[in-house]
C-alpha cells in the first residue's frame, strides 16, 4: 500500500506533480538467533555467511499474475482518467454542474466551492466500480489484504471528503489567478504550491493520517530504545516512533518516515513488526531514516515544483488552443470558468504520461541512496539482502519487472537491483571512504 497519487489533485489544480514521499520498501537485516549472546567479534563461519551472496529468487506464479494483472488494471485506469473527463467536457456536463453551483451558490466563490462538491460527489459515483474492484477485490482475491467491506468504504468515502472539503476550499485560487492574469497564471500557481505542498508534508501526519489508522506507541519498548539509538547514530535527535495498525487493512510489509519539522516520525506497520526481526527492522529504518538525512523531502518537493511548472505550461497553452477552436461548445469558452475542471483535468494527465517517467527516474535514485545509507550505517549486507527476499514474497512482487512498469509506474528500482547492491556494496571492508560518513556517528 503507497500514497500513489495525491488526494488532492482531482480537486484543486495547485497539485499536478506527483508526491516523492510516502512508504518505501526499505531493506531489513535478520540476527542470527541462539541461546548465547553474541560475541563482540564475529567467528570466522558468521563473516563468511555475511560475504556470501544471496540469490536473486524467481517470482511465485501468484506473483507474477499479480505483476500483469496490474499492468492491465494501470493501463485501463489511464485510460479511465482521459476517457471520463473528456465525455464531461464534450457532452456538455460540466457546464450544466457549473449552471447548478451558480444557483445554489450566486457568488463567484461559492460557485466555485460548490461546483468542487458537486464534482467530487459525481466521480466518486462514476469511479466507485474501478476503485472498488482494484482496491478491495483484486487484493482479496490475491490474499494481500485483511480489509472489511465496511473498513472499505468508510475509508473510501473518508477520502472523497477530505478531496472534496480540501478542493472547495483552495480552488479559487487558481480559478482567481486565471481571471486575473491569464497570461502568467500558471508560474504563480507553481509559486503558491511550493508552500502548498510544505504544508501537505507538514500536516499529513497529523490531521490525515490518523482519519484511517490508529497510530500508537510501540507496544516492544526494547526495539523502540534500539530505534532511537539508530536514529541517534544516523543523526537524528528528538524523533519519534509510531506503531500503525496496518494489518486491519492490509498484509503487505512497510515502514515510513513521514512530517517535517515538528510533525517528523517513525512509523512501523503492525504487519512488518510481526514478519521481521530486531535487527531486519533497524535495517529498515535505516533506510527510512535515510530518506530524512539526505534532504529527500526538500528535494523532493523542488521537482514536484518544476514538473508543476511544466505541467501547467502545458496546460494553459494546450487549453487556450482548444477553446479557441471549440467556439463554445462545451459550454464555456474561458479558461477561468470553473467548468474548465474536465478540460483541466485530461490535460494534466496526458502531461502527467510524459512527464511521470522523469518523476520516476528521479525517485529510484532518492531510493537508491536510501539503500546505500542503510547500509553504512547498518552494515548488514546479507540480512538486507534476505529482508528483500522476504519483501518480494510477502508483497508478491518481481524481481525483474518489464520496462513499461519500470518507465511507468516504478519509483523504486526493482528487487533483484537491491539485492544485488546489498551483495556488492562493502566499501568498508576494502577501506575506502563511505559515501555518507558526516553524517553517521559511531
Amino acid at each position: 500500500m503507497r500514497p500513489p497519487t495525491n488526494l488532492l489533485s482531482l480537486a484543486s489544480p495547485l497539485l499536478l506533480a506527483l508526491l516523492l514521499i510516502g512508504p518505501t520498501n526499505a531493506p531489513g537485516a535478520e540476527p542470527t538467533k541462539g541461546a548465547e549472546a553474541p560475541s563482540s567479534v564475529p567467528s570466522p563461519d558468521a563473516t563468511a555467511l555475511e560475504l556470501m551472496p544471496v540469490a536473486v529468487p524467481e517470482p511465485s506464479a501468484l506473483a507474477i499474475q499479480f505483476h500483469r494483472t496490474g499492468n492491465w488494471i494501470w493501463a485501463l485506469g489511464v485510460v479511465w482518467s482521459l476517457l471520463v473527463p473528456a465525455l464531461l467536457l464534450g457532452t456538455g456536463i460540466s457546464a450544466r454542474i457549473r449552471d447548478v453551483a451558480q444557483r445554489m451558490g450566486r457568488t463567484w466563490y461559492f460557485t466555485v466551492g460548490l461546483y468542487v462538491v458537486l464534482w467530487s460527489i459525481l466521480m466518486y459515483a462514476i469511479n466507485l466500480p474501478l476503485h472498488f474492484y482494484r482496491g478491495y477485490i483484486r487484493l482479496h482475491a490475491y490474499g494481500l489484504s485483511n480489509q472489511t467491506f465496511a473498513k472499505w468504504l468508510t475509508d473510501s468515502l473518508k477520502h472523497a471528503a477530505v478531496s472534496a472539503v480540501v478542493g472547495a476550499m483552495l480552488a479559487w485560487v487558481p480559478y482567481l489567478l486565471i481571471r486575473r492574469s491569464p497570461r502568467r497564471w500558471w508560474s504563480i500557481t507553481t509559486v503558491l504550491s511550493i508552500p502548498f505542498l510544505f504544508s501537505v508534508v507538514l500536516l499529513k501526519p497529523i490531521w490525515v493520517d490518523p482519519l484511517f489508522n490508529d497510530y500508537g506507541a510501540m507496544k516492544d519498548k526494547v526495539l523502540e530504545r534500539e530505534i532511537l539509538a539508530l536514529a541517534e547514530r544516523a543523526g537524528i535527535s528528538g524523533s519519534r516512533v509510531y506503531e500503525v495498525d496496518m494489518s486491519v487493512d492490509t498484509k503487505l510489509v512497510n515502514a515510513q518516515v513521514t512530517g517535517l519539522l515538528g510533525t517528523k516520525r517513525i512509523v512501523l506497520w503492525d504487519t512488518l513488526l510481526d514478519r521481521l526481526d530486531h535487527q531486519e527492522v533497524l535495517a529498515v529504518m535505516g533506510h527510512e531514516m535515510g530518506h530524512y538525512v539526505l534532504g529527500h523531502i526538500p528535494r523532493s518537493i523542488l521537482l514536484s515544483t518544476l514538473i508543476t511548472l511544466a505541467g501547467l505550461f502545458f496546460v494553459d497553452r494546450a487549453g487556450r488552443w482548444i477553446l479557441a477552436r471549440a467556439h463554445g461548445r462545451f459550454g464555456f469558452d474561458q479558461l477561468s470558468d470553473v467548468a474548465s475542471v474536465p478540460l483541466l483535468l485530461l490535460l494534466m494527465q496526458l502531461s502527467s504520461l510524459a512527464l511521470v517517467p522523469i518523476v520516476n527516474a528521479y525517485s529510484r535514485h532518492q531510493e537508491h541512496e536510501a539503500d546505500r545509507f542503510a547500509l553504512e550505517v547498518t552494515r548488514s549486507n546479507r540480512e538486507a539482502a534476505e529482508a528483500f527476499v522476504k519483501l518480494q514474497e510477502e508483497n508478491l512482487a518481481v524481481p525483474w519487472p518489464g520496462w513499461v512498469y519500470r518507465v511507468w509506474r516504478a519509483s523504486h528500482p526493482s528487487i533483484g537491483e537491491r539485492i544485488e547492491f546489498c551483495n556488492s556494496y562493502r566499501p568498508w571492508a576494502t577501506g575506502q571512504p563511505l559515501r555518507y560518513s558526516r553524517w553517521i556517528h559511531r
